[in-house]
């Protein structure tokens, strides 16, 4: 890929990433309780879910969803409610949570579902992929190894993005040490979880935000 393509693609790339949204919420959230690792090892169910959709994409088959208002309708109701879901878990947690090591591994891989699932949720997220991985793409080259590049550089930004907010809630994590400070914040981030399932119970099929 020609160097001044990437010029353009990754800085408009890093600012979708770092876009707050559903997962970058979870990040920060699942570092406050769970620690900077942590957090960052569950993003690897969102990038899983993201790697899916570039793949969608690139063969064309988001055709099929911008073409289906069913399906449409279909995924993003079952991502707002899981959205609504997980706000609810959040906001009746307990303030204090004491991590045993035990289940240590267990948490790792429900937090990395978790992060899976609110990606896979959100239908417009592949819209986004098609409208925005193709302006990119050379037309006189081979299209899918130029997927398949710009997908690589998505996820690894995507990997920073995930790094830059379990950062912020690994600093969070100490202020909120406080049961009292911990609840306060369980619920601010349950809010903001189901206003994103309000918003995308809202959203139309145009490819713009996610």
């Amino acid at each position: 890929m020609k160097t001044e393509t990437l010029l353009l693609f990754l800085p408009a790339c890093f600012a979708l990433n770092m876009a707050p949204g559903p997962n970058n919420l979870l990040s920060v959230s699942n570092a406050t309780r769970h620690g900077f690792g942590v957090a960052c090892l569950a993003g690897a169910g969102r990038l899983l879910a993201f790697a899916a959709m570039i793949a969608i994409a690139a063969t064309g088959l988001a055709v099929v969803l911008q073409a289906s208002g069913a399906l449409f309708l279909a995924i993003k109701v079952a991502g707002a409610l899981y959205l609504f879901y997980l706000a609810l878990q959040l906001w009746r947690a307990p303030p204090a949570e004491a991590e045993a090591p035990v289940a240590c591994r267990r948490t790792r891989w429900g937090l990395a579902r978790q992060e899976f699932w609110v990606a896979a949720g959100n239908p417009k997220a592949i819209l986004i992929f098609t409208a925005f991985l193709p302006q990119f793409i050379d037309a006189t080259a081979p299209a899918m190894a130029q997927f398949a590049e710009l997908g690589a550089w998505f996820l690894l930004l995507e990997w920073v993005a995930i790094a830059a907010y379990a950062a912020i809630g690994s600093h969070l994590r100490r202020w909120f040490a406080a049961p009292r400070r911990r609840q306060w914040f369980n619920r601010v981030c349950a809010a903001l979880l189901g206003a994103a399932g309000a918003g995308l119970l809202a959203a139309r099929r145009s490819a713009g935000g996610a």
